[in-house]
């Protein structure tokens, strides 16, 4: 894949970090047109950025065959977001945790401790086509 998805309800983007920026954009612009808050926009905004890069460079390699898909649904109560790799998944509960002392210098795995901190909800499974899913869920 080569260029970017545009979905009514998400985007698709090769597996490139050159592509955060539009997924950035693209959330921010339907979150906006539903009436979402500001301040939480931002916390979503931080979390899909974390989320999508670890899909990128931990889900799929970097290879850039590979695709991320992004895919939101909101109702009056919640705003949900599904991050789906192609990769070969992870266990969640084998994650450092980023603030024991032995882990407080490495570069890596801060990740999905930053995310928790801004939503109210982040279930990890194994996407229905192979590759990791990441729901987060941020109640509005």
């Amino acid at each position: 894949m080569s260029k970017t998805e545009i979905l009514p309800d998400g985007i698709i983007i090769p597996s490139s970090t050159d592509y955060l920026a539009k997924v950035d954009r693209h959330l921010e612009e339907k979150f906006t047109q539903a009436g979402i808050d500001p301040s939480i926009i931002t916390d979503i905004a931080i979390s899909v950025s974390e989320l999508v890069n670890n899909a990128i460079m931990h889900g799929n390699g970097s290879d850039i065959s590979k695709t991320v898909e992004v895919k939101f649904s909101i109702t009056s109560n919640e705003l949900r977001v599904i991050i789906t790799d192609q990769g070969e998944g992870f266990d969640i509960e084998t994650v450092d945790n980023p603030v024991d002392d032995e882990n407080l210098l490495k570069e890596i795995g801060r990740g999905i401790f930053i995310v928790k901190n801004f939503v109210d909800d982040l279930i990890v499974s194994q996407a229905q086509t192979g590759g990791t899913q990441v729901e987060i869920v941020k109640k509005l």
